[in-house]
């Protein structure tokens, strides 16, 4: 009988970040590699991939990274993963289409022989263990779901799906799979959580496309919609609508530009040349502002709404709002990005009122929802069911599902980020280890994690700024030949706070008297005692903690002679 083990490195009781490990045999199989993006106090960080230090340690068993779909917190993390050890992935051919193109973008050689694609008819075996993959319908194409078959049944991972019947083929999900591997019996079923709360379904693909229907058809002049880059789904239908009704298409945001453009590449769209618009930077012949044009304003979190406030403004080179445009919003602001999108929406209603601003329960929800759940639990019928993707509230909501429909709690395992949950001869014997967890922040083009000392550093600089105080030394003299000279950015403005200012440089020279006298001044120790006692002292009179960098040149002024 197998000796099996489920755990994650990301993606439990959290968003984003998706990295699941199933160990049969001694045999590792990485089950999605993503990224998240920081929240606002998180300053200068780009993105945060996992801590894989267990998988480095564990490299030769591992047997490949095994993707679900195209989505950053789903594969995001591949390209961190590949700089630390080589390993086989497999994907569709959209996901992987996707994948090179970001590992392209990043520079990274890619070997041929190590990125496999595969599909629903796929078959893999590793020894005693095979992997099969089944569609699985989201927003975006080629999404598969990954079956992992040992000796004790299936393990199930879903990555994000939904039931929605209205989806287009490539969306379309294989129920004929599921009841396969029904029949052979599933172990455990890892299973998309976030829906979970959701107990009615939201807006219905074809009820959106209806609603777009209407906007696009009785618009009399420029529409301009704001989308998320990763919703292709919704793009492409954008797009079809446009087309249809003879309208110019423009997209703007270069990250969904590569993404339609691996699309059309594939042949999951189609955009005639007649219908897409050519824009040209704005003067006085070009204004981009032809009566049927639809512009697609894209790109992740924050950026349609940075967009939109730049077109607002008329500072965009593209394009700039005009009282006539109907601004359509479909993007639902993410944790972190509510008051830019507050803020963008005054911003628009000042040259524009023409908005049409689609909430949460008109959009269609990418993840299953209440009913959903249940239909998948019901069609694998699991001995066991692992929430993942998602919160703790989340995976809660999922086991009051699960309940629902007959399952006591000890068959749904929440798990947190590193939990080892175990399983014996098909049965689920516990939490049987704690593996290391982590993040890792990842700053510009930088690989290597920028640290919690760079990160308070940064959270001192946004929040007190800093103060710079720059003297020539003479260590022969052991005088100060000049300074200091006092630099203050974002702490005080010093020219209106004499009294401080003379205080501080009475510290400086406190501090430089007791440094100086000796026979060999120990530079360090004395740049440390000075931001330790201004650093104090600073605090002592403003409550503020601004960075302190003391700039200490030494100088030997008999040499200059």
């Amino acid at each position: 009988m197998a000796n099996i083990q489920i755990f994650s490195l990301g993606g439990l009781q959290e968003d984003g970040k998706n990295l699941y490990i199933v160990d049969v045999n001694q045999k590792i199989f990485i089950l999605d590699a993503g990224l998240k993006y920081p929240t606002a106090e998180l300053y200068g960080v780009d993105i945060i991939v996992n801590d894989i230090t267990y998988l480095i340690e564990n490299k030769d068993r591992v047997m490949g990274v095994f993707l679900t779909h195209a989505h950053d917190d789903h594969i995001g993390g591949v390209y961190h993963l590949l700089k630390e050890f080589e390993t086989p992935v497999f994907a569709s051919k959209f996901t992987m289409a996707v994948l090179l193109d970001r590992l392209k973008n990043e520079e990274f050689p890619v070997k041929s022989d190590l990125f496999h694609t595969v599909s629903s008819k796929t078959v893999l075996r590793f020894t005693d263990i095979e992997i099969r993959f089944f569609d699985v319908a989201h927003n975006i194409p080629e999404c598969l779901g990954i079956a992992i078959k040992t000796e004790d049944g299936y393990i199930i991972y879903t990555g994000n799906y939904n039931f929605d019947q209205n989806s287009k083929i490539n969306y379309a999900h294989m129920y004929r799979q599921l009841a396969i591997f029904a029949k052979d019996g599933v172990l455990a079923l890892m299973t998309d959580s976030l829906g979970a709360n959701n107990e009615q379904s939201r807006g219905t693909i074809l009820e959106f496309k209806l609603r777009i229907t209407n906007l696009i058809s009785t618009a009399e002049h420029r529409l301009i919609f704001s989308l998320f880059s990763s919703d292709i789904l919704r793009i492409q239908q954008i797009i079809d609508i446009s087309i249809e009704h003879h309208k110019k298409i423009a997209i703007i945001g270069r990250k969904t530009q590569r993404l339609v453009n691996q699309a059309m590449q594939l042949g999951y769209l189609h955009i005639p040349e007649e219908n897409l618009a050519n824009l040209r930077y704005l003067d006085e012949q070009h204004q981009n502002n032809d009566n049927d044009l639809v512009v697609l304003v894209t790109g992740e979190r924050h950026e349609p709404y940075f967009m939109l406030q730049r077109m607002s403004k008329q500072i965009d080179r593209l394009i700039h709002l005009e009282p006539t445009d109907t601004i359509v919003i479909l993007t639902n602001p993410y944790l972190g990005t509510e008051k830019m999108a507050a803020r963008t929406m005054d911003i628009i209603y000042k040259v524009t009122t023409n908005v049409k601003e689609f909430t949460a329960n008109l959009l269609p929800f990418p993840s299953a929802n209440r009913e959903e759940i249940k239909q998948m639990i019901n069609i694998l019928l699991p001995k066991y069911v692992i929430p993942v993707i998602g919160e703790y509230r989340h995976q809660y909501a999922l086991r009051v599902v699960a309940n629902c429909i007959g399952y006591e709690d000890k068959r749904v395992l929440l798990l947190d980020n590193g939990d080892v949950a175990s399983f014996q001869n098909g049965k689920y014997i516990g939490i049987t280890g704690d593996v290391p967890v982590g993040e890792v922040l990842i700053d510009g083009k930088a690989f290597k994690d920028i640290g919690d000392v760079v990160m308070r550093d940064r959270e001192l600089l946004a929040q007190d700024g800093v103060l710079m105080l720059c003297a020539n030394i003479n260590p022969r003299t052991k005088g100060i030949v000049s300074g200091p000279e006092i630099v203050s950015k974002g702490f005080l403005y010093l020219n209106e706070n004499e009294e401080l200012t003379k205080e501080i440089i009475d510290v400086f020279k406190k501090v430089s008297i007791k440094y100086l006298v000796n026979k060999f001044v120990n530079w360090s120790e004395y740049k440390n005692s000075l931001k330790a006692e201004l650093s104090h002292y600073i605090y002592k009179k403003t409550k503020r903690s601004p960075i302190i960098i003391p700039v200490l040149i030494s100088t030997d002024t008999e040499a200059l002679k």
